[in-house]
């Protein structure tokens, strides 16, 4: 049984992960180069948790290989997530995020060979309501990218949350996200000599960190990401999987109203971002109320298949 501790962590957990887009915005040097530091720290990290449990590493060459592919995607992902923030803002980078629920409504049944459900049809329709509405109203052309990009990153991430769902069913969790960190740490080195080239005005890296920008990096990578990730997975053994995810739906209000607090951003919106905001966060928390009522309904008519009645008038 859930503790009230348990919750309590959890709504923490759930409020690092809002205050990853303040961090990512708050840290001077430029998405790229944060997201090679971050995910050096956090792969060393790891592979200490892992060497001081004694949990298995070793997962023969090929998953190595595919799960590090997957660090690939994850890599993309934060660099596009980070940038959005940068380029636009902290809140239009969550609300652009806040569309994963949708990629994976959509991604999920064409992986597992399932129909698509009525009401993720219907849900997804608000949502990219909502965002035509953000679009509509907003007529600056950063705005307008940074959404661009957190949708972009938001289907990334949709993508490997499917994929480690399956790996997780096999292999420890500490194990696949350190070989993910490992493979998004090398699509960045990958990456950046061309960034350098085609991506900077001077055609330099920047990693020059002031101390406050290696403590915000610190808090990242071990408190936002290595801690967050193995807590979570750590209360799933005890919370449900409902309250999990209707709990995560809070990320995006998080840093909202933090990002409102910190740098003043409900003065930078337009009303319609308010309005679009509210449409999707609004969808987000009803998506996982109406999944559990079909599942009821599902189970019910499976087990029942001659009690369910179909109201007529």
């Amino acid at each position: 049984m859930p503790r009230l501790k348990d919750f309590l962590e959890l709504h923490f957990i759930i409020f690092l992960w809002g205050f990853t887009a303040i961090l990512g915005k708050l840290i001077t040097i430029p998405a790229v180069e944060l997201v090679s530091i971050r995910t050096f720290i956090a792969a060393l990290a790891l592979g200490a948790i892992i060497y001081k449990r004694g949990t298995p590493f070793w997962v023969g060459r090929k998953t190595a290989l595919q799960i590090t592919g997957v660090g690939f995607l994850i890599a993309a992902h934060w660099i596009l997530f980070f940038a959005s923030a940068r380029i636009s803002s902290v809140s239009i980078c969550l609300v652009g995020m806040a569309t994963s629920s949708l990629w994976t409504s959509f991604l999920e049944p064409l992986v597992s060979k399932t129909k698509v459900k009525p009401h993720e049809i219907l849900l997804a329709l608000l949502i990219i309501f909502g965002l035509y509405i953000i679009f509509k109203d907003e007529t600056d052309l950063k705005n307008i990218l940074g959404i661009t990009m957190a949708v972009g990153s938001a289907l990334l991430a949709s993508i490997f949350t499917i994929i480690n769902s399956r790996l997780a069913k096999k292999l420890p969790s500490t194990t696949i996200t350190c070989y993910e960190m490992v493979g998004a740490l090398l699509a960045t080195l990958v990456f950046l000599p061309f960034y350098k080239v085609w991506f900077t005005d001077s055609g330099q890296l920047n990693y020059t960190l002031t101390p406050l920008d290696w403590l915000l990096i610190l808090v990242l990578a071990l408190a936002c990401t290595v801690y967050a990730y193995t807590a979570s997975v750590r209360l799933m053994q005890r919370i449900s999987a409902f309250t999990m995810n209707l709990t995560v739906n809070l990320e995006p209000v998080y840093g909202i109203i933090l990002a409102f607090l910190i740098f003043k951003e409900n003065k930078q919106m337009s009303g319609g971002f308010y309005y679009g905001a509210a449409i999707i966060l609004l969808s987000v928390f009803i998506y996982p109320v109406l999944d559990a009522y079909a599942e009821r309904r599902k189970k019910l008519k499976q087990a029942f298949p001659d009690k369910v009645m179909v109201r007529k008038d």
